[in-house]
């Protein structure tokens, strides 16, 4: 029962991780290369291939029968671009990101 216990929470941290990785894989290919050399970070397209193979092996390491499941534990390790990613680099694309001006902004209208 104890082992069962442990396939199931494994199961779980993986497709958490997963979901982590996906997520930091879309939100890069959605930012333009510019924002990525004006913050001062590695290209568009170091990170969306370095997030795409971090998701790959994420995938790959996800128990049956939603993944493969070949990894073992060593699948938490594809999650780390995505956490160096999400914490590192978005924050300073963020801060480029041009602000939308119009009638609900706090500067313009009345």
């Amino acid at each position: 029962m104890f082992a069962l216990l442990q396939v199931y929470l494994l199961a779980l941290i993986t497709v958490a991780l997963l979901v982590v990785e996906v997520y930091a894989l879309i939100d890069a290919l959605r930012r333009t290369n510019e924002a990525f050399v004006s913050a001062g970070k590695r290209t568009k397209s170091f990170w969306a291939i370095l997030l795409g193979v971090g998701a790959a092996l994420g995938f790959v390491g996800v128990t049956p029968p939603l993944g493969l499941g070949l990894l073992g534990l060593a699948a938490l390790f594809a999650v780390i671009p995505a956490l160096i990613y999400l914490s590192d680099v978005r924050p300073a694309l963020g801060a480029r990101r041009p602000r939308k001006q119009g009638p609900s902004s706090p500067r313009g209208g009345w």
